[in-house]
């Protein structure tokens, strides 16, 4: 049986501190809506994530305007990845597009990502060519994001990836199903899989508000970010290990054979340095071996599954796609 019924594109949108920037943000997502209606429905969850200024009482004149818009207020601020997650926990979409509320993800790329979407893509990220407005170091800082959890994370975040992006329903649902409580978003898409392809795109400058970035805070976030989602830092203990015992019993050898040709500098010179040596091989043996343990145990508590399953395409998507 098909369903006439419009396909439903759900925008969900983080918000901290950003009273100033919300009228502009929604004037401009009404003004594309209003093109892209005679194809979608839509509807908008805001997440006010503990916000210090007046952005939650504009946000209810706003839903107010327009009920298209939905609040998810958190009862304090859960940082940029909290509020995309409570966002994403109230979508209802066939497809979702996840951008920030200060106006450097511009919504005039909607239709340029929903056309994506369209030619099959389960998710669309937009990849920055440039960042205007922003500081060396915050330049800095994410060039050195990149190149480090590219060359240790099991799934490797595409250089310069952001996370404004369109995620199709069977994508975010199981995103929202994941029990893991530290995450690094970015490169958990890559790891649920599905069909990608980018969007590139300048970030404007902030025009009003005030940048939440902080250099200790997002380098904390940064350092758990990369540790959850690779093994590469415990790996590096069995290797080290497994190297330094052997080093450590070739010097057990090296001893004898010096003790059996040359003698010994003092009584029990050889005694010594064997116990060292042996216990310092087993030593680092063992941490070797609780690494691997520790490595399991990690991937037994995130509780991630074996597998992702595509399930069949909607009608809906299908009708959309013909």
């Amino acid at each position: 049986m098909t369903s006439n019924r419009r396909l439903l594109v759900s925008v969900a949108i983080p918000a901290y501190n950003e009273s100033e920037n919300l009228d502009e943000l929604f004037t401009r997502l009404r003004t594309v809506f209003g093109k892209l209606a005679h194809r979608y429905d839509f509807e908008v969850v805001v997440c006010e994530n503990g916000s210090r200024d007046n952005s939650m009482q504009r946000l209810e004149m706003i839903r107010q305007a327009d009920p298209r818009v939905h609040i998810v207020q958190l009862s304090r601020n859960f940082h940029m990845e909290g509020g995309m997650m409570a966002a994403l926990s109230k979508v209802r979409g066939d497809v979702c597009i996840i951008m920030s509320a200060d106006l450097q993800d511009p919504p005039e790329l909607i239709p340029s990502l929903l056309e994506r979407w369209e030619e099959g893509f389960d998710h669309v990220f937009t990849v920055i060519t440039h960042r205007h407005g922003e500081s060396k170091l915050r330049r800095l800082a994410a060039q050195t994001f990149y190149l480090l959890i590219n060359r240790i994370s099991e799934t490797p975040v595409p250089r310069n990836a952001s996370d404004f992006r369109l995620v199709s329903r069977e994508m975010y649902l199981t995103f929202n199903s994941l029990p893991e409580r530290v995450r690094m978003v970015r490169a958990l898409w890559g790891w649920i899989g599905f069909r990608s392809t980018s969007l590139s795109y300048e970030r404007a400058p902030r025009v009003r508000g005030t940048s939440s970035f902080k250099v200790g805070v997002t380098t904390a976030f940064a350092i758990r970010g990369i540790l959850s989602s690779s093994l590469s830092p415990l790996r590096i203990i069995p290797i080290l290990g497994l190297l330094l015992s052997f080093i450590a019993f070739l010097g057990v050898a090296g001893t004898v054979v010096r003790a059996i040709y040359f003698g010994v500098p003092f009584a029990g010179f050889g005694t010594i340095t064997a116990l060292i040596l042996l216990l310092f091989g087993l030593l680092f043996l063992l941490l070797a071996i609780l690494a691997e343990y520790i490595a399991m145990i990690f991937l037994e508590t995130r509780g991630r599954p074996m597998f992702v399953e595509r399930t069949a395409v909607t009608e809906s998507h299908t009708e959309n796609s013909s």
